[in-house]
């Protein structure tokens, strides 16, 4: 449907000055496109792509066989959700926004269709990986999983305020942009998430060791 770069690296700081010219050239054309106009929303898609893309490999993993497919599922979101884009944040964080969520319920439908084999084959490769791996790569790509497995079991409103700010690198003004929510409120929710996701890795030994947490 829409074509997906390949090979786009994350925004790091030296981005800023180019990612937030590109903000203000898409407002323009997502005001035409929230009107319907089929070009301008085509040529708008085009422009998000990379960073949905981005956004979803955050969530479900850089190497997820069904990141592109969640990714053009996000991208459909947006065209429908642009009818309601009142430029009360960015059209990136709008956009990314969408892809989160979008990444978040595509991980929870995958994990209810089969959540104990998926536990189980995810056992059994972390602990292959760790065996043939041990060093510093192969625990930190262990540790962003994990991350990702507890994301999961919180409410989706706090979900989606930490992958934002502790996935992709979002500043809190960022995050509440993205989210329409009060500064206050992303702070609540990013307080509520770190708390449940503490009380859930001290339940469990093995993810406290392997997140480096003292009990």
């Amino acid at each position: 449907m829409f074509k997906l770069a390949r090979g786009e690296r994350e925004r790091s700081h030296g981005d800023r000055a180019t990612y937030r010219l590109q903000e203000d050239l898409l407002g323009p054309l997502a005001k035409r496109a929230s009107r319907g106009e089929q070009v301008a929303m085509r040529h708008l898609l085009e422009a998000i792509a990379p960073q949905i893309l981005l956004a979803v490999r955050a969530i479900l993993g850089q190497s997820a066989p069904d990141a592109e497919d969640v990714a053009q599922e996000a991208l459909v979101a947006v065209v429908y959700a642009m009818r309601a884009f009142r430029a009360e944040c960015s059209v990136l964080h709008y956009a990314t926004r969408i892809a989160v969520r979008t990444a978040l319920a595509a991980r929870r439908r995958a994990l209810a269709i089969d959540l104990r084999r998926e536990q189980m084959q995810c056992q059994a490769a972390v602990t292959d990986t760790l065996e043939r791996s041990p060093g510093d790569e192969a625990l930190s790509i262990r540790r962003r999983e994990i991350v990702r497995s507890l994301l999961d079991e919180l409410p989706h409103a706090q979900a989606t305020a930490f992958a934002l700010r502790i996935v992709l690198g979002y500043s809190m003004s960022e995050v509440a942009d993205a989210t329409g929510a009060p500064l206050n409120t992303v702070r609540s929710r990013l307080r509520l998430a770190k708390e449940a996701l503490r009380r859930r890795i001290e339940q469990d030994p093995a993810i406290a060791e392997m997140l480096g947490v003292e009990p």
